[in-house]
C-alpha cells in the first residue's frame, strides 16, 4: 500500500519501521516541529523525522496539520491510507476523508478503556493486570473510532510507565501490518466501541508526581511506577524536590503517625507513613543529583525517624 505515516515520539519508531520492512511504500512522513531541547536549547529533530531521514522519506512538520496548505499536500500524495502513532495533533475530517481505506490510529491501550494522551502510564497507576494496543479507524472523535484488531500484554508486579511504554511500541508495527492485510483483502472487520467501560487519560502534567501523602502506600507505589520514567513522582526533602523511582509497599508498624513521617530507616530503605501502610523508598534522587539506591542516599545525607515528607 501507499502509505502516510504520522508519528512523533520514540513509540512511533518501531511502527514506522515495521511498515518500511513489510514492503509498503511509505510516500511522507509527517510529525511534529524541530523543538530546543537540553540545558542548550539546541534543536532537536522528533525521534519519527530522524528515523524518516535515514530511509530517505520526505518529512513534513506542519504547525497544524489541520491548514489547508498541510491538507493539500496530503492530498496531492494520495495515499491509500495513513497510519497515525502518537503523532501529536487531532486530525480534522478534512484528512481523515483523503485514503481510501481511511486514517488508522495505533493506540496504547485495550479500547475503550484509556482513551485520551496518557494510557500507558494510567494503566500502571490504576493498578491494571493487563494493557495492550488496539488498531483503530479514526473518526472525528477522541480516540472512539471502530477497533479493527487489538493484542494485549500482562502487567508485571513491578511494571512501570517506562517498560509498558516498550512492550506495546513494541506490538504496533506487527499488529498493523496484520489489519493493512486484511483491508487489502477485504477481510478487515471494524467493531464499534462501547461507552460502557470507556475512560480517558489525561496528558501527563509535571504536578501529576508530587506525592500526597495521605493516599495509601498502594496508591502512591503505583504512581511512582507509573510516571518512570516521566514526570516522575517526587516530594520534598530539606526544602529540595526529591525524586521517588522505586519503592514497596509494607504493613504499619507500631504507632501510625501523620502521613508523610519517616517511620524508620531500615535495611538500607527509608520507610515512609501514607494514609494507610508504610512506603519503603529504595532508589531516590535529590535535585541536582543522579539517581542512587536508598543505602548509597542515607550515607551521604541525614535522615532520621520523625522527620517528615512534604509537598512544597
Amino acid at each position: 500500500m501507499r502509505i502516510i505515516f504520522m508519528g512523533t515520539p520514540d513509540f512511533a519508531v518501531p511502527a514506522l519501521e515495521a511498515l518500511i520492512q513489510g514492503g509498503h511504500e511509505v510516500a511522507a512522513v509527517v510529525t511534529q516541529p524541530d523543538k530546543p531541547r537540553g540545558r542548550g536549547k539546541a534543536m532537536q529533530m522528533p525521534p519519527v523525522k530522524e528515523t524518516a531521514l535515514k530511509y530517505g522519506i520526505p518529512v513534513m512538520q506542519p504547525i497544524r496539520v489541520r491548514e489547508e496548505q498541510a491538507v493539500s499536500q496530503l492530498r496531492a500524495l494520495k495515499p491509500d491510507v495513513i497510519v497515525v502513532a502518537a503523532f501529536g495533533q487531532i486530525l480534522p475530517r478534512s484528512i481523515l476523508e483523503i485514503p481510501k481505506y481511511g486514517c488508522l490510529c495505533i493506540h496504547a491501550s485495550l479500547l475503550p478503556k484509556y482513551r485520551g494522551a496518557a494510557p500507558i502510564q494510567q494503566a500502571v497507576m490504576d493498578g491494571e493486570k493487563e494493557s495492550g494496543v488496539t488498531i483503530m479507524k479514526m473518526d472525528e472523535g477522541v480516540d472512539t473510532g471502530d477497533m479493527l484488531k487489538k493484542a494485549a500484554v500482562l502487567l508485571d508486579k513491578k511494571e512501570t510507565g517506562a517498560s509498558l511504554h516498550d512492550k506495546l511500541s513494541a506490538l504496533g508495527g506487527p499488529l498493523v501490518l496484520e489489519v493493512l492485510e486484511e483491508l487489502e483483502k477485504g477481510t478487515a472487520v471494524a467493531v464499534p466501541q462501547p461507552n460502557e467501560g470507556s475512560s480517558y487519560a489525561k496528558m501527563l502534567k509535571k504536578e501529576m508526581g508530587n506525592i500526597d501523602w495521605t493516599q495509601s502506600a498502594v496508591v502512591i507505589e503505583r504512581l511512582v511506577r507509573g510516571l518512570n520514567s516521566w514526570p516522575s513522582a517526587y516530594t520534598y526533602f530539606d526544602g529540595r524536590t526529591l525524586k521517588i523511582w522505586d519503592a514497596d509497599v509494607e504493613e504499619e508498624r507500631g504507632e501510625k503517625r501523620q502521613p508523610g513521617t519517616v517511620a524508620a530507616v531500615d535495611k538500607g530503605r527509608i520507610l515512609v507513613q501514607t494514609g494507610d501502610g508504610i512506603l519503603a523508598l529504595k532508589e531516590v534522587q535529590l535535585e541536582g543529583k543522579k539517581r542512587m539506591d536508598a543505602a548509597s542516599f542515607l550515607r551521604g545525607y541525614h535522615v532520621a525517624e520523625g522527620m517528615v515528607f512534604k509537598r512544597s
